[in-house]
């Protein structure tokens, strides 16, 4: 059974493919990152949104996580760099309600990283309510005030606005990432153009394809904008 929910939790999200060029200096369109058939709106002012739609039992979310943070926060002056928890299934709605919970207790930057420790070093699936609450009270948050925020309006609210994000930016897999609400990569999308290479190799590859896709959406962002005296356009 142990086999089988390792093979689930794999096929669940993004699968490294078998590829075949190197890092992608010149990233192209649907070799390197895709565009999404209708852009979404954001609301990031003079940056660039990056958002990473993730599942906490994903292997691969899980080792990009260390990596992808620090690029995040290398970028910080360029970026605002946001996360998405997704359910490809209901079981995976208490890991939802477990992000959104520890963002508004405060306690997101704190516990995040060692929500993914539970789940892939100490085998625990946190995939039921009382497993998120039995996990919460380890980490010395308040079972009751944990609990009032976990089950609350505002918490469900953000989860299925999630939901509503996933299906308008066509997740498919995780992790994915999302920028300037127009474009998507990831290291398996870029993975396709790499052979037999380590996930670090992939991880450098994908930064190297956001770097550049976080360039291009500045310069949309910046064509929109008004000349002197007159009124911005948004391209068709």
């Amino acid at each position: 059974m142990g086999l089988l929910r390792n093979l689930l939790a794999v096929l669940a999200c993004s699968i490294m493919a078998i590829p075949v060029h190197a890092a992608p200096a010149n990233p192209q369109q649907g070799t390197d990152y895709r565009v999404l058939p209708k852009a979404q709106l954001i609301d990031s002012g003079n940056k660039v949104e990056v958002t990473e739609f993730f599942w906490y039992s994903c292997p691969h979310c899980n080792e990009f996580d260390e990596p992808l943070t620090a690029w995040a926060r290398k970028n910080a002056d360029q970026i605002v760099f946001k996360r998405v928890p997704v359910a490809f299934r209901d079981s995976f709605v208490p890991q939802q309600k477990l992000y959104y919970t520890l963002e508004g207790m405060g306690k997101l930057d704190q516990l995040h990283g060692k929500v993914f420790q539970a789940i892939h070093v100490e085998r625990n699936r946190l995939d039921t309510d009382a497993k998120v609450a039995e996990w919460a009270v380890k980490q010395g948050l308040d079972k009751q005030k944990f609990m009032d925020l976990y089950s609350s309006f505002g918490v469900q609210a953000k989860v299925s606005r999630a939901t509503q994000m996933q299906n308008a930016y066509g997740v498919d897999g995780v992790p994915l990432i999302a920028i300037g609400g127009q474009y998507l990569t990831s290291p398996s999308i870029v993975g396709a153009g790499l052979r037999n290479q380590p996930e670090s190799a992939l991880h450098a590859a994908t930064f190297q394809v956001m770097d550049w896709l976080v360039t291009q959406a500045a310069k949309n962002s910046n064509s929109t904008l008004a000349p002197a005296g007159g009124v911005g356009n948004k391209k068709p």
